[in-house]
């Protein structure tokens, strides 16, 4: 019943890491998934536990990457949640020298080698989807962005310690290269 009502009110792509202005760049990445196929469904062991899921982040993988990247953030995001702005489901850095993520590599608690998971709006880590029954369809875009240059900083302004939106608005490396891959799932 409550998806029915909130049917209407989706967050939309407008708000997505994807259109920030400070960070667009060219659209040179190509990703890619062994789980997902680009616009494909998400296969269960990729949602929540709460659905019947294994909250196990897929296999991700990507081109190469333009010379002078100096680190990878990846940005999940839910573009249909009944909010005003997308859910980002994991927000991660990835060291160049990794060419892909095998899946679970975005676990709170033992991501891969080389990879670091941030805050994001649920927590920390990969949370799969979840969405509320009833309320169709939710796209969940995977965003990689090759950065010119490392995210860092100390106490409250550490990566690890900002809110998702504080991080992204934050970000002034000039984005070298950047793509994505779009999965959905319904209730």
């Amino acid at each position: 019943m409550l998806g029915r009502l909130l049917n209407n009110r989706r967050a939309g792509d407008t708000h997505t890491a994807w259109n920030r202005p400070n960070l667009h760049g060219p659209e040179l990445l190509t990703v890619s998934s062994r789980h997902i196929d680009d616009g494909g469904a998400i296969p269960l062991q990729h949602c929540a536990k709460n659905i019947g899921g294994d909250d196990l982040s897929p296999h991700l993988a990507w081109s190469s990457l333009p010379t002078g990247t100096t680190q990878l953030l990846l940005v999940v995001e839910d573009i249909d949640v009944p909010m005003t702005k997308p859910a980002v489901h994991c927000l991660a850095l990835v060291e160049p020298a990794i060419a892909h993520l095998e899946a679970g590599a975005l676990a709170a608690r033992r991501p891969g080698n080389g990879v670091r998971v941030l805050r994001s709006t649920i927590g920390r880590g990969y949370h799969g989807p979840a969405p509320i029954k009833g309320h169709g369809p939710h796209h969940y875009v995977f965003q990689l962005f090759a950065l010119s240059s490392p995210l860092d900083g100390t106490g409250a302004s550490s990566p690890d310690r900002v809110r998702p939106r504080t991080l992204l608005s934050g970000i002034d490396s000039p984005v070298l290269a950047r793509g994505r891959l779009t999965g959905a799932f319904e209730r």
